[in-house]
């Protein structure tokens, strides 16, 4: 099986685990590739999804379906229900000394997915309100807990064996002239506490409010982490499913006059028409949902093979001086990207990026 013939059953495995229409997969596969994209993209889970709904002869075979049934179980389902357990107890402790906690991204994200669950979790992004600081001296004082104030716009805490990165920005001011700008947007859409889920902490028992995202804080927001991952290193077909979930649930809360307006005045317009494209064309979702844009099918392509097999694919070295050069040479590979996403010129954001790091050297 060719690469771009293995992308191609990929992309219906995910558009069939998430109950998109797809046409009628045929073909054998080889399954070690496909497993090895599922793993690559963060979509085991939702690839399993799709092999269930396959005739028994299209399905791997049984030895490797039970394996995979099994890290789908372990690595998603379990370790999901000990994630949304962590978010509950603490946001219960920090309820108890009068804060409010927002969570960003990950749980964010997965209330948008068919089964949340079958969204891999990492680490717990929060937003306090603007009390990081006081929030970080209650968990040193009171818990004795570390906190790692080395990296760019989030301090980062351990709690119940998940990394929490607690955000005193929402995104990273000093890399890119634009978003000092846009960062005081999203501090003002930061203040918006009307959004909110009730989770229970296990060890007490008692409920405690968890606060989401405003949906136009939510889109925004979304789509700026996509393009900054896009342009700096790889775009996942999971971060996309991220964006096509949430506007499948949210589209008619959205101010999209206003963000548009926002998406165009920051430069981030043509990424968005290629992300919304790929949603449509790609992953099946209803093009109804998305404002009607046009776009440049051979960037989408282009975008599309980079998500699956990005361009730039040097891994960074551990000596200082090379791992310099190396960070040079992927600015430049993905000169291409940074077009798409941003306003600023390539420079103005390279020397940008030079006083990011001077600020914060341990990020070099």
């Amino acid at each position: 099986m060719g690469r771009m013939e293995l992308y191609g059953y990929f992309l219906s495995l995910v558009r069939l685990g998430i109950g998109n229409p797809v046409q009628t997969i045929s073909k054998p596969v080889c399954w070690s590739g496909i497993q090895s994209l599922a793993d690559k993209q963060g979509l085991y889970a939702i690839v399993l999804d799709g092999i269930e709904k396959l005739p028994k002869e299209l399905r791997p075979p049984q030895e490797t379906l039970l394996e995979w049934i099994g890290e789908v179980f372990q690595g998603y389902e379990y370790r999901f229900k000990e994630y949304k357990k962590t978010i509950g107890n603490l946001s219960q402790f920090l309820n108890n000394h009068g804060f409010r906690i927002m969570v960003l991204k990950g749980y964010a994200c997965s209330l948008n997915w068919p089964n949340p669950n079958h969204r891999p979790c990492g680490d717990i992004d929060i937003w306090l309100f603007g009390k990081q600081k006081e929030v970080d001296a209650i968990l040193a004082k009171e818990k004795g807990i570390g906190i790692d104030d080395s990296h760019e716009h989030h301090t980062v805490f351990y709690w119940h064996d998940f990394m929490v990165e607690n955000h005193y920005d929402f995104i990273d001011v000093h890399h890119r002239k634009s978003s000092s700008e846009l960062e005081k947007i999203f501090k003002e859409l930061g203040k918006d506490d009307t959004h909110y889920v009730e989770l229970k902490d296990a060890s007490t028992g008692s409920s405690t409010k968890v606060y989401l995202p405003s949906p136009n804080l939510h889109a925004l927001f979304l789509l700026r982490h996509c393009m900054e991952h896009f342009a700096s290193t790889e775009l996942t077909i999971r971060q996309l499913l991220d964006w096509a979930f949430f506007v499948e649930k949210h589209t008619k809360e959205i101010d999209w006059n206003w963000l548009l307006g926002v998406l165009d005045e920051f430069g981030m317009t043509p990424a968005f028409k290629i992300f919304n494209a790929i949603c449509v064309e790609d992953l099946g979702f209803d093009a109804g949902l998305f404002p009607q844009v046009q776009y440049d099918p051979f960037l989408k392509e282009r975008v599309l093979n980079d998500i699956m097999n990005p361009e730039f694919v040097e891994k960074s070295p551990k000596s200082f001086l090379l791992r310099l050069f190396f960070k040079y040479r992927r600015w430049k590979a993905n000169g291409w990207k940074h077009e798409l996403c941003f306003k600023e010129s390539m420079w103005s954001a390279f020397w940008s990026g030079v006083w990011g790091h001077l600020l914060k050297p341990s990020s070099i």
